[in-house]
């Protein structure tokens, strides 16, 4: 225990500096619009109401300074309890008061100042003011002074708990076993086993509550049967929302509870069970404002006379009466608390410098401490001290406490009581709640096997519930799945470089949590029943910038927000998109645990699987959504993505034309194969029997090991496709709706690579993925393609009499939704009539005069249009085929080289070359070249783009961080300048 205590106590100083040094940096080298940006700083607020309230103190409303009644306050991090500085915008340093933020929404937040502040603050209507945050040094006097008391405790009632805790002594069973008659009757049994097994315990139990198994029910079971055997029970949690909500469940059965702490803390509806409520209700209530008015009126009489003498008796009277109303107030204090029979509080709530120090040191039978394992150990022994026995209730399995310092944590102070104890004692004081519910059995399922041994069941109510179950919810793919992975791999859709910012925000998962959220809202899903949880501070941020305009009830928070929640729909932006596989703390598994375990009936994630899939927890994860839900790419929900590894057509990279709008979340007709329309085309469609897919282990529904039957199916898949382009009698291959979601996205990603059209139909268990190839190419050509093994992706063209029926066929299949084949094909369609354009230009260097010759001879004409005309398809489709090879290989003269994967495009002769003869000096344009780069220099002033004088319009990132050194410079100066005039 000492060695415990001196640690503790080092890692608290630890702990106290890094927060310290936090604050000052905050106020001497950030501006107050980036302290604004990262939400602990509010700006610009006038005063629109203030009034007496909260048993005495002053309750004042702060709005934006703006004339627009709808105008909304920042994003920031301000929540009730915080403690904040208040100060006037013309006096930047010097603070008028210290408040409690009482609560915070969209547009307004109220802020309480103690009876001290009223006297003393006169805010005006038309003044401005600012919020800030401030570092509170009680917590840490009082976790100081616990552990200081642990350190020199020698005997009293809670020496057995403490040889316990401190593994001295082994924890023992009551004898006598005792019948329990529960106050809940639908309890579960793990849940009785856990109340039965805590109030049989002698010293210590834990309950472990993983998400939605009704932890906080079992507990206020334990506290109910705890008050009906006449123990006096203190009951404790990390912080005000876990205190009030046990507050709230214990209200409901009309028990005698009493909530320290100060009133702007609580919530609303709670408030008349707090000390002060209480005592403002008293019998002595009364009395004790008698003596007040006597107090006040005593003074000013004294204020009148201007003789020591007579002053000297008015002083004697006030001490008088100031004595007896600390002996009315104490009275009523100590009545109001012995008369409660639980009496709740924050774990540094509870500490004995408060109204506890008026109550017996043995008072207390019986300690509960709900969210154990988010609490520092060091503040729960505040309230250990105080009792024989302890009840410790969380889930060490979820996010740890917040610490500051990484050195600290490090070195062990994020280790929880909790934890600490399960890990040494086991089963011998941990009871587990195994039944949940709150999540449908699929999203449970994985938590359960990734974290809590597989030892998890869903109750019948929620295990397949789902979101189409919802009253005014209609039927649609997105509400009739609970799992849903948004692939970005391969799209090109990479998180922001931002200098000078620790955060991380990705542009690209904002659009997709934008659209995944129209298609559930254009479902009937509530917004204020979804959830969008991101790991980054900079993507929530950018998300509310998106959606809270258009979604106002919409939760938009970090994961730490959302810890004990739950919501009917979650969208998680995992945010990190890099070259080098980082994933940051997304590598906390327990932090990914709290955010996927907060949806009830949906769950969707959106992430790049080869950047989060270097971390195995988080690969575990993808595989498991990959197995057990549905598998989507980007590519299905944005028009304007440029694949990372593929270049545009001839080398360009600007965003392609305007394409058919989507419509994500309408659901797909399927194809109407058996139409008289689709009769010519049976002979070249290719189809893969279901029997022959479930015959290859790699590729059927039940997979073996995760990450080789990948590759054998991926593998397997990327054959049958190669093969199916090499055939010349084939032009549609069709999958059955046995694969997977995850081998329909390796589909879909290998037509892309490889320039064919594919499409997805069909609805759940009945999707599935067919893939075309253009019809009119020669075999020839198509084998001189496939037979360059150096080429790579093959570039197909669509024929010219089929285009008007593929148009036909992909607006039959898809109503609503434009998938990847429309996107594809119109970008083939783009190209064809590129290439149709050269071949006119071309026609009369590529040995057509033979034919128009022949052609003379027998009808006696000898115009070009004559020629043209006369041209048969099966020319004309050669003369495609022969261009189509000129144009994969490099433009110079005897070189083979491909440039299908890797070329320049020389817009001065229209071709393209390989990196060997790209510069125009060497394949001839060197005149054309210089004669624009002169045509360039006197017209723009400029050799070659990028060259010259530099655009120096800066996005906004970037902008925005000039803007805050502006800003610190000014300070800087201003500083400077009055440091100046006080010297003079």
């Amino acid at each position: 225990m000492e060695e415990f205590v001196e640690k503790q106590l080092e890692l608290l100083r630890e702990e106290r500096e890094a927060e310290i040094q936090e604050t000052r940096t905050w106020r001497e080298n950030i501006s107050l619009k980036e302290l604004q940006r990262r939400g602990v700083c509010l700006l610009k607020l006038q005063v629109a109401n203030q009034r007496t309230g909260l048993y005495g103190r002053l309750l004042v409303t702060f709005t934006p300074r703006k004339y627009d009644s709808e105008a909304i306050l920042p994003s920031n991090s301000f929540g009730p309890g915080d403690i904040v500085g208040l100060y006037e915008a013309s006096s930047p340093n010097e603070q008028l008061a210290t408040g409690i933020v009482a609560g915070v929404t969209q547009k307004v937040v109220n802020v309480a100042f103690d009876e001290s502040s009223n006297d003393s603050l006169n805010l005006g209507t038309e003044c401005t003011y600012r919020l800030l945050k401030l570092a509170n040094d009680v917590t840490y006097k009082r976790i100081k002074r616990a552990l200081t008391a642990l350190g020199q405790y020698r005997s009293g009632q809670a020496s057995s708990l403490i040889d316990v805790l401190f593994c001295s002594s082994e924890p023992s069973h009551s004898v006598q076993k005792r019948q329990v008659e529960f106050f809940n009757l639908s309890l579960d049994d793990s849940q009785k086993e856990a109340v039965s097994f805590s109030l049989n315990q002698r010293e210590v139990a834990v309950i472990h509550g993983p998400p939605g198994t009704g932890k906080t029910t079992t507990v206020v079971e334990i506290i109910l049967q705890a008050v009906k055997e006449g123990l006096k029970v203190l009951c404790c949690a990390p912080s005000n929302v876990a205190v009030d909500n046990l507050v709230e469940r214990l209200s409901v059965f009309k028990e005698k509870i009493l909530r320290l702490g100060h009133p702007a803390r609580l919530l609303e509806s709670l408030q008349h069970h707090s000390l002060d409520a209480v005592l403002a209700r008293s019998d002595n209530a009364q009395i004790v404002a008698d003596i007040r008015r006597d107090i006040d009126q005593t003074f000013a009489k004294m204020k009148k006379l201007h003789g020591k003498q007579e002053k000297s008796g008015y002083r004697t009277e006030i001490k008088a009466l100031r004595k007896e109303l600390k002996e009315r107030e104490e009275a009523a204090m100590v009545e109001t608390l012995k008369r409660a029979n639980v009496i709740l509080a924050t774990n540094t709530g509870a500490s004995l410098d408060g109204p506890l120090k008026l109550l017996p040191e043995d008072y207390f039978d019986l300690v509960v401490i709900d969210e154990c394992a988010q609490a520092l150990e060091a503040s729960c022994w505040i309230s250990l001290l105080q009792a024989k026995k302890c009840i410790l209730a969380g889930d060490h399995k979820q996010l740890p406490p917040t610490i500051i310092s990484h050195k600290a944590a490090a070195n062990g102070l994020s280790l929880s009581l909790m934890e600490r104890v399960t890990e040494k004692y086991g089963e011998k004081v941990v009871k587990m709640l195994t039944v949940q519910y709150r999540m449908h059995q699929s999203i449970m399922q994985w938590a359960s096997e990734a974290l809590y041994g597989g030892r998890l069941t869903a109750h019948s109510s929620v295990s397949q519930h789902l979101l189409k179950d919802l009253p005014g919810v209609s039927v649609t793919e997105e509400t009739s799945i609970p799992l849903l992975l948004i692939d970005t791999a391969h799209c090109g859709l990479f998180e922001m470089e931002v200098e000078d910012e620790q955060s991380k925000g990705n542009p690209g998962e904002v659009q997709l949590v934008d659209l995944h959220i129209q298609a559930l809202t254009k479902a009937g899903v509530k917004p204020q029943d979804i959830a969008v949880i991101a790991p980054y501070n900079l993507q929530v941020d950018m998300l509310r910038q998106c959606l809270r305009q258009r979604y106002p009830d919409l939760e938009i928070k970090s994961v730490d927000g959302f810890q004990g929640r739950e919501k009917e729909a979650v969208v998680l932006s995992f945010v990190r998109s890099n070259s080098k596989g980082e994933v940051g703390f997304l590598a906390e598994d327990r932090r990914i645990n709290v955010a996927v375990t907060r949806a009830r009936r949906h769950v969707a994630v959106i992430c790049d699987s080869h950047t989060v899939g270097n971390h195995q927890f988080l690969k575990d994860l993808i595989t498991y959504f990959s197995e057990h839900g549905e598998v989507r790419t980007a590519f299905e929900y944005l028009e304007d993505i440029v694949p990372e590894k593929y270049s545009r057509e001839n080398g360009t990279t600007g965003k392609p034309e305007t394409q058919a709008k989507k419509a994500v979340g309408t659901k797909q007709k399927k194809p109407n194969t058996g139409g008289p329309s689709h009769q010519s085309h049976v002979d070249t469609t290719k189809t893969i029997s279901k029997d022959k897919f479930k015959a290859s282990p790699a590729v059927g529904k039940n997979k073996l090991d995760p990450h080789t039957d990948t590759v054998m199916a991926k593998d397997h898949l990327r054959t049958m496709i190669e093969d199916f382009l090499k055939d010349p009698n084939k032009t549609q291959l069709v999958f059955p709706s046995s694969l997977t979601s995850h081998d329909r996205l390796q589909v879909h990603q290998m037509a892309e690579e490889l320039g064919l059209a594919h499409t997805s139909t069909g609805d759940g268990k009945e999707r599935s993925i067919s893939v075309t190839k253009p019809k009119a190419i020669s075999a020839d050509a198509v084998s001189s393609q496939t037979d360059d093994s150096d080429a790579g992706p093959c570039s197909q063209l669509p024929s010219l009499g089929n285009e008007s029926s593929q148009k036909k066929t992909n607006c039959s299949q898809s109503s609503s939704k434009v998938d990847l084949k429309t996107l594809h094909l119109e970008r083939l369609q783009r190209e064809k009539a590129r290439l149709e354009e050269r071949v006119r230009n071309k026609q009369d260097s590529l040995s057509l005069k033979p034919a128009a010759k022949k052609k003379t001879d027998a009808k006696g004409k000898t115009s070009g249009s004559s020629i043209a005309s006369s041209t048969d398809t099966e020319n004309f489709d050669a003369l495609i085929a022969a261009t189509m090879k000129a144009d994969n290989t490099c433009g110079f003269a005897k070189c083979k080289t491909s440039v299908v994967t890797v070329a320049d495009f020389c817009a001065h002769c229209n071709k393209r070359y390989c990196l060997s003869h790209h510069i125009p000096e060497i394949h001839g344009c060197g005149e054309k070249a210089k004669a624009n780069a002169r045509m360039r220099i006197s017209r723009e002033g400029v050799i070659y783009s990028g060259s010259g004088s530099k655009d120096h319009s800066l996005d906004p990132t970037k902008k925005a961080h000039l803007q805050r050194r502006l800003d610190k410079k000014i300070n800087d100066l201003t500083s400077q300048r009055k440091a100046k005039k006080k010297e003079k």
